[in-house]
């Protein structure tokens, strides 16, 4: 993982301590905010923490929502943080009860936003800790791919493993990613609910933005 530098894990502690407000959801490519701000997108299966993992970032409860039904984030979801960048929540993926056509339409809109998005710096893809990449990440990683969109592997609750686990799914991620051509050579591990791995993340997303006080 990346080292950081007391004085940068301080700097981004300060930045994720001012307001986050919720801007809007998305449906539809055309309602997507005008592109004035950098922003980093927050991908990954239904259930895997995202809203947690948010919400922990800027030390809210309530800012993203999670839902108690698995798949119900279907717009992409606007965050500004301080009038500074904007994060961004990207439809869940990964449920099986949602209809074909409904799924289609929204993992078609985080495609377009994928694609289009001139001020996107860089996506974290959320994985679970205690279970790896999984054959329905695939979809997720041949898209970012193609989209040649930086993205950054999280791995999300690792406070549910064993000591010494998370480093070994760690390092597992690490080799499978290590061909794939929009993949940043780095996995941060993270548990919302601990707050272990939050300052790393919070720094490396203020170092990818180029944000400064």
């Amino acid at each position: 993982m990346d080292e950081f530098t007391p004085e940068e894990l301080e700097q981004a502690r300060i930045l994720f301590a001012r307001p986050a407000t919720f801007v809007m959801g998305c449906a539809k490519i055309e309602q997507l905010p005008d592109p004035d701000l950098p922003e980093i997108a927050f991908a990954g299966r239904s259930n895997v923490g995202k809203s947690s993992l948010i919400n922990g970032l800027v030390g809210m409860h309530k800012l993203a929502r999670a839902s108690n039904e698995p798949g119900r984030t279907r717009e992409v979801n606007f965050f500004d943080l301080d009038g500074k960048m904007r994060l961004v929540d990207l439809p869940g993926y990964g449920w099986a009860k949602a209809s074909k056509s409904t799924v289609k339409k929204f993992q078609d809109l985080g495609r377009d936003y994928l694609r289009g998005r001139v001020t996107l710096k860089r996506v974290y893809l959320l994985i679970d800790a205690r279970h790896g990449l999984k054959k329905v990440d695939d979809e997720a990683l041949d898209a970012l791919d193609l989209a040649a969109v930086s993205y950054q592997i999280v791995l999300t609750k690792a406070d549910k493993l064993k000591k010494g686990e998370a480093e070994k799914v760690q390092a597992a991620t690490l080799k499978a990613i290590a061909k794939r051509p929009a993949a940043y050579p780095a996995v941060i591990v993270t548990s919302a609910e601990k707050g272990d791995g939050l300052p790393e993340l919070r720094a490396e997303i203020m170092r990818t933005t180029g944000v400064t006080l």
